[in-house]
């Protein structure tokens, strides 16, 4: 089985608290150092919206970052506060169209069943935009002739009922079902609530098998549709070490690939290649791998090396 890396190559999304800007030279060496010649992912983001148009893009210009072994993973966030998605569906047309072969892969909606900061479910219509959004791309693709991989994502959903994915599938039915290619979990143990020490990788294991049998199972997606690990960090900070969160990487990684045959599961993406703001005592702020000067952390070569193990 192909297992492919990847990694955000920014800080924090929307960030305008006078953090230090992107340097894309910088950006792409780190880049270029990371993975070297193994085939890897660029995770960028878009904002869709009627009501306040503009291409907003996380990193600006991601397009530049594109080798011939790298390929952008691109996140269509869904911001529309109405429920007319004309012009949502061809956004996605045309942002296929756009990119083309740069793709590896295109996301609809970020995380639709968080209402929270970073995702899309406070959107009333998301759901919707979702569901029509994959069965729409995939058929744009097709026509095409890009081999781009067409999912969605959320983040893990503990509800015992499993609401939101069961609603998917009941929205979606056959045409969904099989226009999807992936389907990514994001998620960040031990950033929001506390994860003790002592049994971190069963967690970690516990939550992706929990998302693969449980809320994938609730929406009738099959086995054979890949699991991807869409992102992942742990930020460091006041009494959060560097250490701890190279130790927290390796962990993660070593058990998400270990799980990789079992639960089908086919790419690691880590949130973030640079902290948005070293200065910050918030982890949040301070999830990359390098600080936002670009120097790197403990956790950068960790990373370099399992790429270069599995990658």
């Amino acid at each position: 089985m192909t297992f492919t890396f990847g990694v955000y190559a920014g800080g924090l999304i929307g960030t305008d608290d006078g953090s230090p800007p992107e340097r894309p030279e910088q950006t792409r060496a780190a880049l270029d150092e990371l993975h070297g010649d193994r085939p890897f992912l660029v995770r960028c983001y878009s904002h869709y919206s009627d009501v306040s148009p503009g291409l907003v893009q996380a990193p600006p210009s991601p397009e530049f970052h594109v080798t011939d072994r790298r390929l952008l993973d691109l996140v269509v966030c869904f911001r529309e506060p109405g429920e007319d998605l004309t012009g949502w569906l061809e956004h996605l047309r045309g942002l296929l169209r756009r990119h083309g072969s740069r793709l590896a892969a295109l996301q609809i909606t970020e995380e639709p069943n968080h209402a929270g900061p970073g995702g899309d479910g406070e959107f009333p219509a998301v759901r919707r935009a979702l569901v029509e959004g994959v069965v729409a791309a995939k058929r744009e693709a097709d026509a095409l002739g890009l081999d781009v991989r067409i999912g969605c994502n959320s983040t893990a959903v503990f509800d015992p009922a499993q609401e939101f994915w069961t609603d998917l599938g009941r929205r979606g039915g056959p045409a969904f079902l099989d226009a999807l290619d992936y389907v990514g979990l994001d998620f960040f143990p031990d950033v929001f609530h506390p994860v003790p020490e002592g049994g971190f990788a069963e967690i970690v294991l516990a939550t992706l098998t929990a998302f693969r049998e449980q809320s994938l199972k609730a929406a009738g997606v099959p086995a054979s549709v890949p699991m991807r690990v869409t992102e992942h960090g742990w930020g460091t900070g006041p009494a959060r070490s560097e250490a701890r969160q190279a130790e927290v990487l390796e962990t993660v990684v070593r058990t998400v690939v270990g799980a990789a045959g079992p639960l089908n599961i086919t790419a690691y993406e880590h949130f973030a290649l640079r902290d948005a703001d070293s200065r910050h005592d918030q982890p949040l702020h301070r999830l990359g791998l390098l600080n936002d000067d670009y120097t790197p952390k403990v956790a950068f070569e960790i990373y370099r090396r399992l790429i270069a193990e599995f990658g």
